[in-house]
């Protein structure tokens, strides 16, 4: 077993993939008329200027920070970064950490399609 704040997602693309990956899955208990029409709100979202009003009109500057938070965890896990550093980088906890990267590995693979579109962004 790795030391506390040791640990790295160094086998991030070696995971087994979920089940149904490549399928569109969406759990049951998240979908509903009032959710989708969340997210089709903000689907029309036209700029990161219209994503910053809505976001401050609908959530806390806590909500959306930890939302910001476990996105940058998720991120740093991808690229193999340690518990210690994430937590010293982000002021995450590892409980946090250790959930994000639960979501990352066995998650719906929303992480991983974002995180991927991302990096590409950054490529470009």
């Amino acid at each position: 077993m790795q030391e506390r704040g040791k640990e790295t997602a160094n086998n991030y693309n070696h995971m087994e993939p979920h089940k149904g990956a490549n399928i569109m899955t969406i759990n049951p208990k998240l979908k509903d008329s009032l959710t989708d029409q969340l997210f089709r709100a903000i689907q029309m979202l036209n700029s990161q200027e219209e994503c910053y009003q809505f976001f401050e009109d609908i959530s806390t500057v806590s909500e959306l920070r930890a939302l910001a938070q476990r996105l940058e965890v998720a991120r740093m896990l991808k690229h193999g970064h340690t518990y210690e550093d994430i937590v010293d980088q982000t002021g995450a906890s590892t409980a946090t950490i250790s959930r994000v990267k639960r979501c990352l590995y066995y998650g719906a693979d929303g992480y991983k399609t974002i995180l991927a579109r991302l990096d590409g962004e950054e490529q470009e």
